[in-house]
């Protein structure tokens, strides 16, 4: 009979052991991973903050009556920061009896829409940067003209160092041309952001800065910007959204702080750029502005681009946004590329002057703008195509600044020379 062998149960035994720790440790790490994700996933979700309406037992008179006649506009106010610091309706709409646009309005006189002088109470500095940029009266001046600004607005207009000075030279034709069942949703839709009022303020605040929430991340969003900047003329937004800067923020912009405090913003708010990031708000050593046009290099909505004045302070103010993210050989070879690709633009619209030339010099084209087809050709080639090409050279959207850029410029070409020398043999010019 054989003897059991009593030596093998303490090595079972270790061997059982063995196992169960491999196990439990097993079991520790699945489910610290498991936290591990769990915590990443709650640190990305965006914040939810809850919204507070300040107004909800307000009993002033304005709330109390358009809580019933308009109930959006007091919802949207009653969650704004300005309805928060205790700005009240009044503070905004009520002006004197003799104000210019005052309507009497319930035992006292009113603004239907509070202009920049009341904006300017108490944002002087956004008012003042406004008034000095592009969006201000040049906006206006470019489909409107000079006519109907007083004096003053006229000499407020002649010291824009950004508004390239030049009253009724750059109207455009196309505003009289469509008329004003037209144009009131069109050109005057963007263009009015530099509107004169009565009261001899500039602009509409409320362009940028939606009513009556007036929320500082809507304002920031690029969403905004889009409004205007958008279409063949200048698809900015078109051209971020197939950006290395645009893809970030549509894929990852719903986690980004924005309504972080003017000011503080870091990538840590903003990991790529957006439209306000790149040319208004405060980002790295370059501080907050609302002249659109402090950090830029070129005039690019110009047929043929110049510099812009004091472009080489603009240019250290916006690589002072790019040094945030890039490197400074990076920004350097990126600037030399795209003054020559402008560059390159520009001569292919001064080639296109030099075709028309010889029509201009016989009297061939008509006084009248926008009268034949070879106009809308001459048009379209830097207004639309090169404009675009420079665009997206700049923002980085290579399908803008090939196939609805260069490309479109080089059919134009083509064309024009046609039609050009159609015109020239027709006359007998040629001969």
């Amino acid at each position: 009979m054989t003897q059991p062998n009593h030596s093998d149960k303490p090595q079972n035994s270790i061997g059982f052991a063995r196992v169960l720790i491999i196990g439990l440790v097993a079991v520790l790490v699945v489910l610290g991973l498991a936290l591990v994700i769990m915590a990443i996933g709650q640190s990305a979700a965006p914040v939810e903050t809850e919204r507070v309406d300040v107004l909800a037992n307000s009993d002033d008179e304005c709330v109390v009556c358009h809580r019933r006649t308009t109930p959006g506009i007091v919802e949207q106010y009653g969650h704004s920061t300005m309805a928060a610091a205790e700005v009240s309706c009044q503070d905004c709409h009520e002006v004197k009896a003799d104000y210019p646009g005052a309507v009497e309005h319930e035992g006292t006189y009113a603004l239907n829409q509070p202009t920049t002088a009341m904006c300017q109470r108490c944002h002087a500095a956004e008012a003042a940067q406004f008034n000095q940029s592009r969006h201000g009266l040049p906006a206006y001046v470019a489909y409107a003209g000079t006519e109907g600004l007083t004096p003053e607005q006229l000499e407020m207009y002649e010291a824009i160092p950004e508004g390239g000075f030049a009253p009724d030279k750059m109207r455009n034709a196309l505003h009289a041309l469509e008329g004003p069942a037209i144009t009131r949703f069109a050109c005057e839709e963007c263009h009015n952001v530099g509107q004169p009022q009565a009261d001899g303020s500039v602009g509409e605040c409320q362009k940028c800065h939606l009513r009556h929430e007036f929320s500082l991340g809507q304002a920031r969003k690029p969403e905004t910007c889009n409004y205007c900047h958008i279409g063949p003329d200048h698809p900015q937004w078109e051209i971020y959204q197939e950006s290395p800067h645009g893809i970030a923020y549509m894929t990852g912009g719903h986690n980004w702080h924005w309504e972080a405090e003017p000011g503080t913003l870091t990538v840590n708010d903003f990991p790529a750029a957006t439209c306000t990031i790149c040319h208004m708000s405060g980002f790295g050593s370059s501080g907050t502005t609302h002249d659109v046009g402090d950090r830029l290099t070129w005039y690019l909505f110009a047929p043929i681009s110049e510099r812009r004045p004091s472009w080489q302070d603009n240019r250290t103010r916006m690589q002072n946004v790019c040094r945030e993210c890039h490197n400074e050989n990076f920004i350097e070879a990126f600037y030399e590329d795209a003054d020559a690709a402008t560059e390159a633009v520009n001569d292919w619209v001064a080639e296109s002057d030099e075709i028309v030339a010889p029509l201009k010099e016989q009297g061939l084209l008509t006084a009248e703008p926008f009268a034949e087809p070879i106009d809308f050709t001459y048009f379209d080639l830097w207004h639309h195509w090169g404009r675009t090409a420079k665009f997206g050279a700049w923002m980085q959207g290579p399908d803008y600044t090939q196939w609805h850029g260069a490309y479109e410029v080089l059919r134009e070409l083509a064309e024009l020379r046609e039609m050009v020398a159609e015109k020239l043999e027709k006359a007998g010019a040629g001969e």
